[in-house]
């Protein structure tokens, strides 16, 4: 039992004791820095069950628990507002507890619970990663490791969208415009050159556009009769039917943009436990419609196609087989649901990472699995996230107009080498080493940036604005985990145990405890919530106590070797948490800055 709640508990047993009335839950909050104390009883609620004075009140149920509480040592009350003070060997002991426990915060899997799939990512096959999916990927990668880390077993994963039109539309401009050119040949990565072919088609397809438009079609029939289109769409149909030549012509394009993706995930560094393509899964879902037609979840219209009234629910129909016996996304997205829990028996539940603008497909879908009699169905969850805006404007993948992700990359670090240059920080560091470092800082900025803010916000990216070694940016937590490290490094050994329980804490000390106590909660409600914010911020407000500890104590200075030791191994404790809280945000902190 944590300390909140052996308060919660006495303070219900004062109230029936002094009062006799039951009270069904009590109301804490941080204790305001212009008062004595640790944490704050609101007596106002109790006022609804307890008749009198609110102070007159706090004053008894403080006498309480003073009486049978030992870690309380102290109280006062300030109009209905009981401040406890908590003694110092209680934080002592606690710090005792944690401060080799390199995992702190961290649950342990409990092996009776269900596992977790989180998808994110899951990216077309026609071009190179961008600024929207790095907020994608980004995001369901910290979920994950923040559901690990509340203790669930975690399986990550993406659907790769590997077919379709827009796939076809790349092959065909490279196969007419690209003379056998190859990611070797034109030292691109593979889904860079993939990318450039989409936007060919894109080009000439607006071509003879214009050119039908000329010679009296309407832009409506142009767009339908351009050859490029009507060639696409039969590659499209020979791809279906398995057509040797456009399979062989799309598994080696494919192949390209894997590799380029790999390449681009790693400097990301994010990873996947197993992958799902498209090509392999939308026929899927098409035996549960069938099935579903049985049971009266799915209703045949006269034309053939199949729906899924959800009228009662407060939803329209939405269709799940064309007429012709064509699968739709959703049938797809059924399908792959289920062959999910059919390839990991052990799954519970489902985190899909996508867009805030296809909400409406997750209620549908959720829903007709629902219908469909899956008990997991109660456990998906759509992590709906909004989009990246940068001060240039909106992307447009077909015009070449996005900022690929690579670059994204490369020009954060370079941004973050200009500020460190300019700031002076990197005597002594070999080019080597100065290079790791901007990829570390800038990676961390970008990251950082994204995942502080709610998921479903829309986000205005600045790249100059993330990389600041001042305010709430990654640069700036950084940079105070290095100044730990160093601190650590001049105090050499300093793992000798000293009897610390006598210690007096300094308040800055005391602040620094009760904030490190409330790491594993974070965690859990960050879990609870999908919100890598939650750890965010936390980890801010950590470094912001930090370094009011740090400029307000001396740690290497201390008065005595206890309080010197003691200083540095909380300073350590402090390093550990930020460590750990920005590896489930997925960014790295360097040992020196």
């Amino acid at each position: 039992m944590n300390l909140q709640e052996t308060l919660s508990n006495t303070v219900k047993q004062a109230v029936k004791s002094v009062f006799n009335a039951e009270l069904e839950s009590v109301e804490f909050q941080a204790t305001r820095k212009e008062f004595a104390g640790d944490i704050t009883v609101v007596v106002f609620p109790m006022l609804r069950i307890v008749k009198g004075n609110p102070v007159q009140i706090g004053e008894q149920i403080g006498q309480y628990l003073v009486e049978n509480v030992k870690e309380v040592k102290a109280f006062n009350v300030v109009k209905g507002f009981l401040n406890i003070e908590i003694s110092d060997a209680y934080y002592m002991a606690f710090f005792n507890e944690i401060k080799e426990n390199m995992s702190y915060g961290f649950a342990e899997p409990n092996s009776k619970d269900k596992a977790v799939m989180v998808e994110y990512s899951s990216p077309n096959t026609n071009k190179p990663l961008h600024l929207g999916h790095i907020r994608n990927v980004i995001l369901g990668y910290s979920v994950a490791e923040i559901l690990k880390a509340s203790g669930k077993k975690v399986y990550k994963t993406q659907i790769i969208n590997d077919r379709g039109i827009h796939i076809c539309k790349s092959m065909l401009a490279w196969k007419r415009f690209g003379n056998g050119e190859t990611p070797e040949s034109s030292g691109l990565k593979g889904d860079k050159l993939v990318g450039n072919y989409y936007v060919k088609f894109d080009q000439e397809y607006k071509k003879e556009i214009k050119t039908l438009i000329s010679e009296g079609q309407t832009e409506e029939e142009a767009k339908k009769n351009a050859p490029m289109l009507i060639e696409a769409q039969e590659m499209l149909r020979k791809w279906e039917s398995g057509d040797e030549e456009v399979v062989a012509l799309w598994t080696m394009m494919n192949g390209w943009v894997y590799d380029g993706f790999d390449i681009t995930y790693k400097n990301i560094g994010v990873d996947f436990d197993t992958l799902y393509y498209e090509s392999q899964t939308y026929l899927l879902g098409k035996e549960f419609i069938a099935e579903g037609l049985k049971t009266g979840v799915f209703l045949k219209k006269e034309d053939g196609s199949v729906w899924c009234d959800l009228t009662e629910e407060g939803l329209d129909e939405k269709i799940v087989l064309r007429s012709d016996g064509t699968a739709v996304y959703m049938t797809q997205d059924i399908g792959t649901a289920i062959q999910r829990v059919k390839d990991f028996p052990d799954i519970g539940g489902m985190v899909y990472t996508v867009g805030n603008e296809q909400e409406y497909h997750f209620q549908v879908l959720f829903l007709i699995i629902k219908k469909l009699g899956f008990d997991w169905a109660e456990n998906l969850y759509h992590l709906s996230y909004g989009m990246v805006d940068l001060p240039s404007g909106k992307m447009k993948s077909r015009e070449g107009t996005v900022v690929d992700a690579d670059d994204l990359v490369i020009e954060m670090a370079q941004t973050a080498g200009e500020i460190s240059e300019e700031l002076g920080k990197l005597d002594g560091y070999s080019e080597e080493e100065k290079q790791e470092l901007y990829k570390t800082i800038g990676l961390g900025a970008l990251k950082y940036f994204i995942l502080k803010v709610d998921p479903r916000k829309r986000i205005l990216f600045d790249p100059k604005e993330s990389i600041d070694f001042q305010g709430n940016t990654g640069p700036f937590i950084q940079y105070t985990y290095a100044r730990i490290q160093s601190i650590l490094r001049k105090a050499q050994s300093t793992s000798h145990t000293v009897d610390v329980t006598e210690l007096e804490l300094h308040t800055k000390e005391k602040e620094l405890l009760k904030h490190l106590e409330l790491f594993p909660e974070v965690v859990q409600n960050a879990a609870d919530h999908y919100s890598p914010a939650l750890i965010a911020n936390y980890t801010y407000d950590l470094v912001k106590e930090f370094n009011s500890f740090y400029q307000n104590v001396s740690i290497l200075g201390a008065d005595t070797d206890t309080e010197k030791v003691f200083r540095v191994q909380l300073s350590n404790a402090v390093a550990n948490v930020i460590k750990n809280a920005f590896g489930l945000l997925g960014i790295d902190v360097p040992e020196r800055m």
